[in-house]
């Protein structure tokens, strides 16, 4: 079922709406080919294009059966088009020696061209990074706000339906996004946690440079309870160079059995969920589990 959302002046229509090739031959006339070369990504795409295992898989398919989905395109003021949606798609055409790759042409606006280019890459990514995640919210959010939504709690309560998360963890993604280029690779590579991440992205760009060279120095990562007390002596004005080194050089206390044994399942879940969503999980697993047994 396609989902669109209307508050005040503007229609969110989602990617399926678009499209609709099914009922609509006027759509399904509007499909063509593009030489690859004149398919260019937008000035901004929050997600990465990877030569990957998935990607070589997705070259396959094509070489075998074509593409089986066009992609979006606007054009350009300086020629060719702007690939919104169908990134990936193209680069796998490359892979599959294509020169060419199905689309279809639409004119938007700039605000609806990044609604339309999140959207659809949110659904059929098979995995998202967590700065993708939060670069992809932050873009939607600022696309929502210049679309004349006056109130910034509307443009939120707009994303909380889209997305279907929490408003406290859809602020706490969105942090993500002031923290500086190597804290977010860490975070995207799981050297370092979403919890402190996100209480580091509070500190300046400097403090989190000097996170990055006491990490190096003592082979450490901040735990969330390190990385709190540096955002309250940065909140307090007593953080300095020193104290980042301090904290992050104090040898840690062990975790509780039961925290390191549920660390374990952490790479079954989300990056973003919480120990408490974890576990919340967990229980409810485990006592369809024991009903299956008592049956």
């Amino acid at each position: 079922m396609s989902r669109k959302n209307t508050v005040g002046k503007i229609t969110l229509t989602s990617f399926d709406d678009i499209f609709n090739t099914s009922t609509s031959t006027h759509i399904r006339e509007n499909i063509v080919d593009i030489p690859l070369c004149d398919l260019h990504p937008p000035e901004f795409h929050p997600f990465q294009v990877n030569d990957d295992d998935a990607m070589y898989r997705l070259a396959e398919s094509i070489r075998l059966h074509g593409v089986l989905k066009p992609g979006l395109v606007r054009s350009r003021k300086n020629g060719g088009y702007e690939l919104l949606c169908g990134n990936r798609r193209k680069r796998a055409c490359e892979h599959a020696m294509l020169d060419t790759m199905p689309v279809i042409i639409k004119e938007l606006t700039d605000d609806h061209a990044t609604l339309v280019m999140v959207d659809d890459n949110l659904q059929q990514r098979e995995k998202i990074l967590p700065s993708e995640r939060a670069w992809a919210y932050k873009v939607m959010m600022e696309a929502l706000n210049h679309n004349g939504i006056k109130s910034e709690n509307h443009s939120y309560e707009i994303m909380l339906d889209r997305t279907g998360i929490k408003k406290s963890q859809l602020f706490r993604i969105l942090r993500l996004t002031n923290l500086i280029t190597t804290l977010s690779d860490k975070v995207d590579t799981d050297q370092l946690a979403f919890n402190p991440a996100v209480e580091l992205s509070y500190l300046s760009v400097k403090e989190q440079s000097e996170v990055v060279q006491a990490m190096i120095r003592h082979e450490v990562k901040p735990s969330l309870s390190q990385a709190v007390r540096l955002k309250k002596m940065k909140q307090d004005g007593k953080l300095t160079i020193d104290i980042i080194d301090y904290v992050l050089s104090e040898e840690k206390k062990p975790e509780k059995i039961e925290q390191t044994h549920n660390m374990k399942y952490h790479e079954y879940f989300p990056s973003d969920y919480s120990q408490k969503q974890i576990d919340t999980v967990i229980i409810k697993l485990l006592k369809n589990w024991k009903a299956q047994q008592s049956a």
